[in-house]
């Protein structure tokens, strides 16, 4: 995979169009990884210009302000805005809806202003240009849902275009009876992920599963790392995992490049 760094291009005497930000899950979780290649796979397909900060980056601190920790989450921030700035970077494209929400909603007050996209939004837009061609592949019509990352939907107003993406392979695409702006949380958000589950009498993630399954999918689509964890236990706690994939977004378009 040709994946390059700032570093290597700023010393090259070079600027790409755009920084892939990886972020925590999609560099260290084995199944985030999986994420991370498919979308790397989806840019050097299209020919896009991009590159990676590679040992550089650091978490975005996005869980230390969710669990309440805001010096720690400015400590973090500041350190990658004094990078970002170094390197005059202007457009940051991210798979994880977390990393996107705070690049683009909170480092601005911290002197961070960049033109932030989901992979979502890119792959709808290399689509548009002619610069993938996915009609009809894997995924012609089988039955998927979509599941709505709390951090693209209702943070930042994002519902349409992973649709429209998903529309592009043909398949017969479902929509949970509460989806959109009413979706239920995978119960990872707000740094629940990296806690223990409060007292109750079932977690989050069972019931946003069966509230996706009650549609009869193939595969559960999903734009969020994150989120693909949560559904993915819910799918296993089922014993439906040989009959149910849970899949992101860049993994079906990348599947039939």
């Amino acid at each position: 995979m040709n994946v390059p760094t700032m570093a290597e291009l700023a010393a090259q005497g070079k600027q790409p169009e755009i920084l892939f930000w990886v972020g925590c899950a999609g560099s260290y979780d084995d199944r985030a990884k999986k994420i991370t290649r498919a979308f790397v796979k989806i840019l050097n397909h299209a020919q896009v210009d991009f590159a990676v900060l590679g040992t550089e980056e650091s978490c975005t601190g996005d869980p230390a302000k969710r669990a309440g920790n805001e010096m720690l989450f400015q400590m973090q921030a500041l350190t990658n805005i004094e990078i970002l700035n170094a390197y005059e970077v202007k457009k940051i494209v991210t798979t994880c809806p977390h990393c996107f929400n705070t690049i683009k909603n909170e480092y601005p007050q911290l002197g961070g202003k960049y033109e932030v996209i989901h992979h979502t939004q890119l792959i709808n837009s290399l689509i548009k240009e002619g610069k993938l061609k996915i009609e009809g592949g894997t995924f012609k019509g089988k039955r998927i849902t979509y599941h709505d990352p709390c951090y693209l939907g209702r943070g930042n107003g994002i519902y349409e275009v992973p649709r429209m993406v998903l529309q592009k392979l043909e398949a017969d695409l479902q929509d949970a009876e509460l989806s959109r702006s009413k979706s239920t949380c995978c119960g990872a958000g707000g740094a629940q992920m990296f806690k223990e589950a409060e007292k109750g009498d079932r977690e989050v993630f069972e019931k946003r599963t069966d509230e996706l399954m009650q549609l009869k999918p193939q595969v559960i689509a999903t734009a969020c790392a994150f989120c693909n964890t949560m559904l993915t236990d819910g799918v296993k706690g089922l014993n439906q995992e040989n009959e149910v994939e849970v899949l992101d977004v860049a993994e079906l378009i990348a599947k039939d490049l």
